[in-house]
């Protein structure tokens, strides 16, 4: 693979506080992406904002309101996740669907290749733009727009079970799976809109714990451990 789509969920970023950043986290993520763009591989990046807020939960705040402020929770996520992977010693661009003033650059596809063929780390906040819209579908769109050969998923568990190992301790995880599976199944790897783009688009996917030792250099290295999403 030679250019590949990050997903970061939020919650994996805050590490055990939950919520927040967790600062030694975000720099493991960084140095192992290092890693990755020093053998020549391109990188984009999309971050959840589950660490800040999820607006699903509140019954009080209009939906288009609730899912705003979660791009905005994006836009924070990825501003501080970049200048993390500056300090490693990265270039980086921070791109969104919608103006931020000057702390973003206006997404286009051109622009994004033009920033990854130039040795940039690139990250695509804000998710689509609009709401109902999950940072997930987000993710798996921008992975087709910029023709990434896979969307790596890091969460914070270790892969895709047939059932929540939250609640379930007997859940079994999936080696490899089909996304026509995963969508019959019902199972929450990505949201349903974000399996439909991904099996239309024959986007594969791997899925994998973000806090499993060394756990990006060993996906893209073959050294892998999580859920293989085929299409």
């Amino acid at each position: 693979m030679k250019r590949v789509l990050l997903k970061l969920s939020g919650e994996a970023l805050a590490g055990e506080k939950k919520t927040g950043f967790d600062e030694a986290t975000c720099i493991g993520v960084a140095e192992q992406v290092k890693k990755l763009t020093d053998d020549g591989i391109q990188v984009a990046i999309v971050t959840g904002g589950g660490n800040f807020w999820r607006g699903r939960t509140s019954e009080t705040i209009d939906r288009t309101k609730a899912d705003q402020i979660g791009m905005l929770a994006t836009v924070m996520n990825c501003i501080y996740v970049s200048d993390i992977f500056r300090h490693v010693g990265m270039k980086t661009e921070v791109f969104t669907p919608f103006v931020c003033g000057a702390f973003t650059s206006l997404f286009s596809k051109d622009a994004a290749l033009e920033a990854l063929n130039a040795g940039k780390v690139i990250f695509f906040a804000g998710g689509t733009g609009h709401p109902y819209f999950s940072t997930d579908t987000g993710a798996v769109l921008r992975a087709i727009e910029i023709e990434a050969d896979a969307m790596l998923l890091a969460k914070a568990i270790d892969g895709i079970y047939d059932s929540d190992p939250k609640v379930n301790p007997q859940a079994v995880k999936y080696d490899e799976i089909s996304i026509q599976e995963v969508i019959d199944k019902k199972l929450a790897a990505v949201d349903l809109t974000a399996s439909i783009l991904c099996l239309e688009n024959k986007m594969p996917m791997l899925v994998f714990g973000l806090n499993e030792e060394n756990s990006i250099v060993e996906t893209m290295s073959g050294n892998f451990t999580g859920t293989k999403v085929t299409v």
